[in-house]
């Protein structure tokens, strides 16, 4: 049976071009297994402050592009540093303008951390993306410490993630939770 092609959009939650999160989110679309495409979205820092005021008809055409991406993703990789204990502030407007919208009830969704620590922010998108019905595929989650280090630390590290198997091997379960389905 032939499987069918998955295109995951990626959210980064620190804007910085340099980020561990950003170099990790590369790291896995370059480490994409045959049959999935990963699109790492550049729109979080141009979206306008959630505004309920703004939805519907007045929704920014920013948003709705964002929320179409969003919608046509198979499913998403969210990286996220932790910002004082806390979900970075461009990323949770970016999930605030999805909140009411049709695009993420039981998209499924893989999280990818670039820290050995930062398990606040882990527990607060949990709960967030939770309380928006989206499909957390726990079994994908990947953790590859990079905070601290140094860009040829990064690459180092990234490299040896995507040479013995660990990246793909986490976009493999994601990819298969997707296929098959969420468990009965």
């Amino acid at each position: 049976m032939e499987r069918k092609s998955l295109l995951f959009s990626a959210l980064c939650g620190s804007q910085r071009r340099s980020s561990a999160n950003r170099a990790l989110l590369e790291a896995l679309r370059l480490s994409a297994p045959t049959g999935v495409e990963i699109e790492i979205c550049d729109v979080i820092g141009d979206l306008p402050i959630f505004n309920p005021d703004r939805e519907g008809e007045a929704t920014p055409a920013n948003v709705r592009s964002f929320a179409a991406k969003i919608a046509a993703a198979d499913g998403l990789i969210i990286a996220c540093p932790e910002y004082a204990h806390g979900i970075p502030g461009g990323l949770k407007n970016a999930l605030d303008w999805l909140v009411s919208r049709d695009e993420v009830p039981f998209k499924p969704v893989m999280l990818a951390h670039a820290s050995h620590r930062g398990d606040h922010v882990l527990e607060q998108l949990t709960e967030v993306l939770n309380t928006m019905s989206l499909r957390l595929v726990t079994e994908a989650f990947l953790r590859v410490p990079l905070l601290g280090k140094g860009e040829v630390d990064r690459e180092e590290i990234l490299a040896a993630a995507r040479a013995n198997g660990l990246l793909s091997r986490s976009l493999r379960r994601f990819a298969d939770a997707i296929i098959e389905g969420p468990a009965a």
